[in-house]
């Protein structure tokens, strides 16, 4: 094959699979209030996070061990964080209240879970959600461990996929004209 033919082939190829990959879409309050989903319906659409989502919890000393995040030691410090890398697919796992969900990222625990709603300030998408915020920091809990994220994590917003199927029933009448009789 020549070169010309190959990078042909590859340009094919990248536009194919980018025209067949996901058409991610902010979940909203209007779409949900919309289409009136129910919790079953819910449970069968793939989530996904629209950026990094970092947790992070600090101790005292003590034993250095690590589990499913990264363990570093900071100034005698123990630090936990738990990282949720951009377009993570999640699950939603329940419903605690009719416009909030917990939705999990983690395969190995589904007490894993973040909870998302909509947020007024960013039309409504849902966006992750802390129990309380001081300043640019928000408190989270996550496998019923107290952690806390920045404000940076605090846009992350929740994404589907979407595919728009576009039906129109069209019916056309076309006049035959008249003539003087």
């Amino acid at each position: 094959m020549t070169k010309l033919t190959q990078l042909l082939a590859s340009a094919g190829m990248f536009f194919l699979l980018t025209a067949c990959g996901p058409n991610l879409r902010p979940f909203t309050e209007d779409f949900y209030q919309t289409y009136d989903f129910k919790e079953g319906d819910l449970k069968k659409i793939q989530f996904y996070n629209s950026r990094d989502i970092v947790l992070y919890r600090t101790s005292e000393g003590g034993n250095v061990q690590i589990e499913d995040g990264s363990v570093r030691v900071v100034d005698g410090k123990k630090r936990d964080e738990v990282v949720i890398p951009r377009g993570t697919p999640g699950v939603l796992v329940f419903l605690p209240k009719d416009n909030r969900f917990a939705v999990s990222f983690d395969a190995k625990d589904p007490e894993r879970y973040l909870m998302f709603g909509p947020n007024p300030k960013y039309g409504d998408h849902f966006t992750l959600l802390a129990s309380e915020w001081k300043k640019y920091q928000g408190v989270i809990t996550y496998g019923g461990e107290k952690f806390y994220t920045d404000s940076n994590s605090a846009l992350s917003q929740l994404m589907f996929d979407v595919k728009e199927v576009r039906r129109m029933e069209n019916r056309t009448y076309v006049a035959k004209g008249r003539t003087v009789e």
